[in-house]
């Protein structure tokens, strides 16, 4: 059986829910074989980030060679990357390998407020990783940071989208929240606006759904659909896991990334 493969590059977290463990689970979910390359280690749970330790670029790289050279990903979602050194390597690998469909999630402040990315490191993701990505997937702020303009509103968001994009030329996904609309997304692909309409779930508990919405993007994207279709197949898996209300930790807790797993293999004691 041939399947399709997805490759996730960031960082771990022990808690389970953003990071390379929803990565792994939201492409697993999503149809393709999910392979990772860690970045980092974080010692962290619901309620924040407690500690950080990073992989040395010679062992990203390692990393990166021993994935590329064996199981060629048909997708490449990159999240958390701290520091310029980092960025440059898997920078160096993608275009060596000439890797396709690249998501970029430019992952800056976790969900509990955590600082996770270094001043230097925003400069290089933007002018090394962008131009080699297909899709990059900010958020409010994030926009704010990559296009140098205030988002206060729909407008805004379309000005910060045209302005990431045609800097450079990859296309924008702009999430909405942060008080601008009712999770509406943004899409700015060659020179077109798509508005993505989604509906606020009530629930708290919304640790890594910036990853996992990315990982289910670039699944998608692997499996041969089109960006459109993958953004909005990805905010549909995204709703359903938010609408099953797993409710886990003290803080922002995690999604049910397994919503729909069902089975034997799955089934509980009586």
């Amino acid at each position: 059986m041939k399947m399709k493969t997805a490759l996730t590059i960031a960082g771990s977290d022990c808690s389970g829910g953003a990071g390379i463990q929803a990565d792994l689970k939201t492409m697993t979910m999503n149809g393709v074989y999910a392979m990772s390359a860690v970045t980092a280690l974080t010692a962290q749970n619901t309620t924040g980030v407690r500690a950080i330790q990073e992989s040395t670029p010679d062992f990203l790289k390692q990393q990166l060679d021993a994935i590329f050279e064996d199981i060629r990903p048909d997708a490449v979602k990159i999240g958390m990357v701290s520091s310029s050194e980092l960025i440059g390597v898997i920078a160096d690998r993608l275009r060596s390998y000439r890797a396709e469909n690249v998501v970029v999630d430019p992952v800056m402040v976790a969900t509990s407020g955590s600082v996770l990315m270094k001043n230097d490191a925003v400069q290089t993701l933007m002018t090394e990783l962008l131009p080699l990505s297909v899709l990059v997937t900010p958020n409010i702020p994030e926009a704010q940071v990559l296009s140098g303009l205030t988002i206060e509103n729909q407008e805004d968001m379309m000005a910060a989208a045209k302005q990431i994009g045609d800097n450079y030329p990859c296309s924008v996904l702009v999430k909405g929240g942060h008080s601008i609309n009712d999770a509406n997304d943004l899409l700015y692909a060659n020179g077109k606006v798509i508005w993505f309409e989604g509906r606020r779930i009530h629930n708290p508990n919304t640790h890594g759904t910036g990853c996992t919405l990315s990982s289910a993007i670039a699944s998608n994207l692997a499996k041969g659909f089109d960006l459109a279709v993958s953004v909005r197949r990805a905010k549909e898996y995204i709703s359903s896991a938010l609408s099953a209300q797993l409710d886990l930790g003290k803080g922002a807790g995690p999604m049910m990334h397994n919503f729909c797993l069902q089975g034997k293999f799955a089934e509980e004691a009586d």
